[in-house]
């Protein structure tokens, strides 16, 4: 992403994208999302340990940044094309008044309507109108090869390692499509900024999609109690958003007193391990019983099932995740050990407040 006269990230690079070669089945993220939302209903006992070295006792693991973002690999392949329409972002005049917009609508709502939206599942985006011109502009951030593949990696048979197709970046398009954010949504306005405002945030725009590049879905708790330890923090949509809102309100706007809801979706576990990075479990002198334990994990998770293989592949997820409590986390290109505890998994829809001038959340990590 880039102001005019520069190549918009996220076009020209990915824009022809979208074979079905490597990419993981839509139908993994639904069923997890659907059992994240689902009543605490699931007990178990039993708990499998892992060895590792010593866990970190800074909590939580900050979430890791690049120098630059790096070509994807050929091998992922998107479904449905990243930022198809994105442009680059306009220069404002300072004096231009722009109408700032909070946008929320269910997931994958051109595919199935308001199902997700029941559930409280949602995407979030910003919207903008210049006064001055009379244009309307979106800005999101999310995947560019679906939830599946930024949550779950390809077991290559061709490789030790786990093969993993996650990157996020931001989108930036003119024009905002009402009939999709208000129908089962939310289309509000929340502030005016000047455009002098504006251009601030596009340069931190650019800086923050250039170094923050990948997608984490879940957030790792020690319980579902609010005080309770956090050992990993989502980076989506909507921490794309909050980050934006505090920016936009360190260059001195002020937002309207709403209650602003996000989706979260949690894994609940007691302090994590950590247990290396791809070199030093998959590696030439790597721990052999460790790398197919992972594999053996991750292996239910792979794409393109028939659906008695997805069935027996649920039972195995649900074997792994609640009967043993186990789960292997890939954070910053590491990977971490979870000894998962109940309610295991959980999707909600909490309010975090719009940011002021004197006292903005900290979202912007």
């Amino acid at each position: 992403m880039a102001q005019e006269g520069d190549t918009a990230l996220g076009v020209e690079m990915w824009r022809g994208a979208g074979g079905a070669r490597g990419r993981a089945s839509r139908r993994w993220a639904l069923a997890l999302l659907c059992l994240a939302a689902a009543p605490g209903w699931l007990r178990a006992s039993g708990r499998l340990r892992a060895s590792g070295s010593p866990s970190r006792r800074h909590w939580p693991e900050p979430y890791k940044r690049f120098d630059f973002r790096p070509k994807p690999d050929p091998y992922c392949q998107a479904k449905y094309t990243f930022c198809p329409t994105g442009s680059p972002i306009p220069v404002m005049k300072d004096d231009d008044d722009i109408e700032v917009f909070r946008l929320q609508a269910p997931v994958w709502e051109f595919k199935y309507g308001d199902l997700l939206g029941h559930l409280k599942i949602m995407h979030d985006a910003i919207g903008f109108r210049s006064t001055l011109t009379g244009k309307n502009y979106t800005m999101e951030w999310y995947e560019l090869f679906q939830l599946g593949n930024c949550t779950f990696p390809h077991l290559r048979p061709e490789m030790e390692a786990p093969f993993w197709c996650n990157q996020g970046a931001a989108c930036f398009f003119e024009g905002i499509d009402d009939a999709h954010w208000k129908e089962n949504g939310t289309l509000v306005q929340i502030a005016t900024i000047s455009g002098n405002m504006f251009n601030n945030m596009a340069k931190w725009v650019k800086q923050d999609n250039e170094t923050g590049i990948y997608y984490e879905t879940w957030t790792v708790k020690a319980s579902p109690e609010k005080a309770a330890e956090t050992w990993f923090d989502s980076y989506d949509c909507s921490k794309f958003v909050l980050r934006t809102y505090n920016k936009l309100a360190e260059f001195g706007a002020e937002f309207k007193k709403i209650e602003t809801n996000y989706t979260r979706i949690f894994l609940y576990s007691g302090e994590p391990t950590y247990l290396g990075n791809e070199t030093s479990v998959f590696g030439p002198t790597g721990n052999k019983t460790l790398a197919l334990a992972i594999k053996k994990f991750y292996y239910p998770f792979k794409p393109h099932l028939s659906t008695k293989e997805f069935m027996l592949s649920l039972l195995q997820i649900f074997d792994a995740v609640i009967v043993h409590r186990q789960f292997y986390l890939f954070y910053n290109f590491e990977y971490w050990f979870l000894p998962m505890k109940f309610p295991f998994i959980k999707i909600t829809y909490e309010e975090i407040p719009l940011p002021n001038r004197n006292n903005t959340i900290g979202q912007a990590r």
